[in-house]
C-alpha cells in the first residue's frame, strides 16, 4: 500500500468530475442564444451586451441589470429520496427568474451551484438537464456553474442547489409600487402546485406525523402518487409576462406584480403595495389545488397558516389598471395561463385582507 494519501481517498473524484462535465455540455449548449460566446473549458461564462447587430431584437436605451439568487430548499430532500433529479432544476431556475419578472425584467443568463456528498456523473447530468430545461422555458442561457463534491460536509445521498440569474429592464419600465391605487384589479395566475415553498411543513405533516410514503396514492390526490405531486416543478411565468409587458409600450397598464413564494399571498403582495393601500383578496375566486386541501386536512393545519405558508394555487399576481384588467386577463389566457380576478386594491395600510 502506498504511503501517499490521494484526493480520491479523501472522498473527491476528479475523474468523475471530468466525466460529468462532458455529460452535461450538450444540455447546457441547448440554452445558448446568439449573445453567448461559447468558450468550452473556459473559467467564466461570456455574454454579449452590445446591440449593434440585426440579430438583437430589442434595443435598450437605458438598460438596468437585475440580479437574483435563490435555492430550492428542502424540496431537494424529496428528489434525493425518490432518486428523481430531472425536474428539481426547473424549480431552481423558476425561483430566480420569476422574482426578476416582478420588476419588469427579462432574464438574460443563469448560473448554478450544485453541492453533493458524492459526485455521480449520471445524477449530476440529470440535475443539469432540468436546469437547462428551466432556462429554455425562461429564454435565458445557462452560461456557467460549479459542482462541489464535499463528503465531509454533506451526508450520503444529500445534495443542495443554488441558482443565480441576471436580467435586464429598461430604466423607465421598472415596476414599483408607485402606480398602485384604489380600484386596481388583482389578477392571479395559477400555480402548478406547491412550487418550492413550505416543504418543512409538508415533511412534518406527511412523514413525521402521518408516516406516509412517497409512493402512496391518497384518494384526495385522485390516484396520483404523493411523491410525484410534491415534486411537481415550479411554474415559470417568463414567456407570458414578458410578452404581456411588450404589448404596452406607452401606457403603464400593469401597476405592480408579485411572485408568490414563502409567505404566500399575505406575505408577498404587501411588498408591492403603497402604505395607503390594501389588497382585498376573495378566497373563493379561484380553485384550490388538491394538494393544499389534502395537506390542510392531513395536518390538520389552520386556514390562516395555510395562506401564510403556501401559494394556495396562485403562483404569480398582477395588479392592473381597473379599465384594462379584463383585457390583460384575456391576453394572459391567450398565452396559456390560467387567470383569475382574485381581488381589488382599496384604501388601507399596506396589507392583504382575505375575505
Amino acid at each position: 500500500m502506498s504511503k501517499y494519501i490521494s484526493y480520491e481517498q479523501s472522498g473527491v473524484n476528479i475523474d468523475a468530475n471530468d466525466e460529468m462535465v462532458e455529460q452535461i455540455y450538450s444540455h447546457v449548449a441547448k440554452t445558448f442564444g446568439p449573445r453567448v460566446i461559447d468558450v468550452k473549458g473556459g473559467f467564466a461564462g461570456l455574454f454579449r451586451l452590445d446591440y449593434d447587430e440585426k440579430l438583437f431584437k430589442k434595443n435598450y436605451k437605458n438598460p438596468v441589470l437585475v440580479a437574483c439568487t435563490d435555492g430550492v430548499g428542502s424540496k431537494v430532500q424529496l428528489a434525493a429520496k425518490m432518486k428523481k433529479f430531472d425536474t428539481i432544476g426547473i424549480d431552481l431556475v423558476a425561483m430566480s427568474v420569476n422574482d426578476m419578472l416582478v420588476g419588469g425584467a427579462e432574464p438574460l443568463f443563469f448560473l448554478d451551484y450544485i453541492a453533493v456528498h458524492k459526485l455521480i456523473p449520471k445524477e449530476i447530468a440529470e440535475l443539469v438537464k432540468g436546469i437547462a430545461a428551466g432556462c429554455r422555458m425562461a429564454d435565458c442561457a445557462l452560461i456557467g456553474g460549479e459542482t462541489a463534491e464535499m463528503p465531509g460536509t454533506y451526508r450520503k445521498n444529500d445534495f443542495d442547489l443554488a441558482g443565480f440569474a441576471v436580467g435586464v429592464v429598461e430604466r423607465k419600465k421598472i415596476l414599483t409600487s408607485n402606480a398602485v391605487k384604489p380600484g386596481d384589479k388583482i389578477l392571479g395566475l395559477a400555480s402548478s402546485g406547491l412550487h418550492s415553498n413550505g416543504y418543512s411543513l409538508v415533511h412534518n405533516i406527511c412523514f413525521k406525523k402521518s408516516a406516509l410514503k412517497l409512493t402512496d396514492k391518497p384518494n384526495e390526490l385522485q390516484g396520483c402518487q404523493l411523491g410525484d405531486v410534491l415534486l411537481e416543478p415550479t411554474k415559470i411565468y417568463v414567456h407570458s409576462i414578458v410578452k404581456l409587458l411588450a404589448q404596452y409600450k406607452v401606457k403603464q397598464i400593469i401597476h405592480a406584480m408579485a411572485h408568490i413564494t414563502g409567505g404566500g399571498l399575505v406575505g408577498n403582495i404587501p411588498r408591492v403595495l403603497p402604505k395607503n393601500c390594501n389588497a382585498v383578496i376573495k378566497k373563493s375566486s379561484w380553485p384550490i389545488n388538491n394538494i393544499f386541501t389534502f395537506l390542510q386536512k392531513q395536518g390538520p393545519v389552520e386556514e390562516a397558516e395555510m395562506f401564510r405558508v403556501f401559494n394556495m394555487g396562485i403562483g404569480f399576481v398582477l395588479i392592473a389598471a381597473e379599465d384594462f384588467a379584463d383585457s390583460v386577463a384575456g391576453k394572459l389566457k391567450k398565452y396559456g395561463e390560467q387567470v383569475y380576478q382574485i381581488g381589488t386594491i382599496t384604501k388601507g395600510s399596506g396589507k392583504v385582507v382575505l375575505e
